[in-house]
């Protein structure tokens, strides 16, 4: 519940700053905690709940971003690609590609997994412990390539 009054607190903060980038972001923040709440699937979110809507929203920019790239609009790119940026601050800082490998590593002697046919065993703890911290496609291209090169 902290996080959502913060937002709410941002959202008056770039509202008084005229900062139009801050705002729209925040904003998309709170009409998808209203979306969520108004579904019928919670009342309550939590702030783990709050941060997974946040990541489906910087996903959603930066697919927009790429488009928009290839449609020769990058104009329209960089805004995307700055409320992303606006909307990562509220994010737990990513670990770096070999801290998320070093991570894996252990998982894997932990599991005892030794070929690609374990990837699943692994996967399931992976994305326990580094919920948050990689994105799960990063996960798993690390994964496939620590267990098919042991």
């Amino acid at each position: 519940m902290a996080l959502e009054s913060q937002i709410q607190k941002d959202i008056m903060g770039a509202m008084k700053a005229h900062d139009t980038v801050r705002l729209n972001a925040v904003r998309a923040i709170k009409s998808a905690i209203l979306v969520e709440k108004t579904s019928g699937k919670s009342k309550e979110l939590t702030d783990g709940d709050i941060l997974n809507l946040i990541k489906k929203l910087v996903k959603q920019r930066k697919e927009a971003a790429e488009l928009y790239v290839q449609g020769g609009r990058g104009e329209l790119a960089e805004n995307e690609l700055a409320e992303a940026a606006v909307l990562e601050e509220y994010l737990p800082k990513q670990l770096s590609e070999e801290q998320v490998e070093a991570k894996l590593r252990e998982i894997v002697a932990q599991v005892g997994a030794s070929s690609p046919s374990d990837m699943g065993k692994v996967m399931g703890v992976a994305t326990r412990q580094l919920a948050g911290l990689s994105d799960g496609k990063t996960i798993s291209a690390i994964v496939r390539k620590i267990l098919s090169n042991p």
